[in-house]
């Protein structure tokens, strides 16, 4: 059972938190190109602006990125991007779940590795939620300006980085006795 139980769990892990991670990595570069290219489009293009049929939900998704100073189909990517984080970050929570069923069938829920593991994916969860998501959406919003998508970037570095210690901690399990 602890096998079936640690399979579930990493692919958990991998489908879940790993879109999180890529998408989440993604976004201030995205953000960044749909400011840019609103200042570009801005001097280049603009009969583009008014490709959108009025009336239509292209338009209105147009008029929002305009009124927010973004060029709107790269807006569109970072929209994207903001909605994978979220919807995967909701999947991730079957991740613990099972890493906790799986300790649990494993005999190792008292084991240093797995307290180190919980506490760092709890912090992890808390990054994500309380930092990225709030972030992306009030870039998405225009609510936050100038060095929002760096700042965003160094927390979204730091979501990164703590599941990555997560996983070197899963994988080397020091001081296991559980074996490698």
């Amino acid at each position: 059972m602890s096998k079936i139980l640690l399979i579930v769990h990493v692919l958990a892990a991998v489908l879940a938190v790993g879109p999180v991670a890529v998408a989440a990595s993604m976004f201030p570069a995205a953000i960044r190109r749909a400011a840019a290219g609103s200042s570009l489009e801005a001097a280049t293009q603009p009969a583009l602006r008014s490709a959108a049929v009025p009336g239509t939900r292209a338009e209105s998704a147009q008029g929002d990125a305009r009124s927010a100073g973004y060029d709107g189909s790269a807006m569109a990517g970072a929209r994207l991007l903001h909605r994978i984080c979220r919807v995967y970050a909701v999947a991730g929570v079957a991740v613990p779940v099972f890493g906790f069923a799986t300790a649990s069938a494993m005999h190792v829920t008292g084991d240093a590795w797995v307290i180190v593991s919980i506490v760092l994916t709890a912090l992890a969860a808390a990054v994500l939620a309380l930092l990225v998501l709030p972030r992306q959406r009030a870039l998405l919003g225009g609510t936050i300006t100038g060095n929002g998508p760096a700042r965003l970037a160094m927390y979204t570095g730091m979501f990164n980085l703590l599941w990555a210690a997560v996983t070197i901690l899963m994988i080397v399990r020091p001081g296991s006795s559980t074996g490698t």
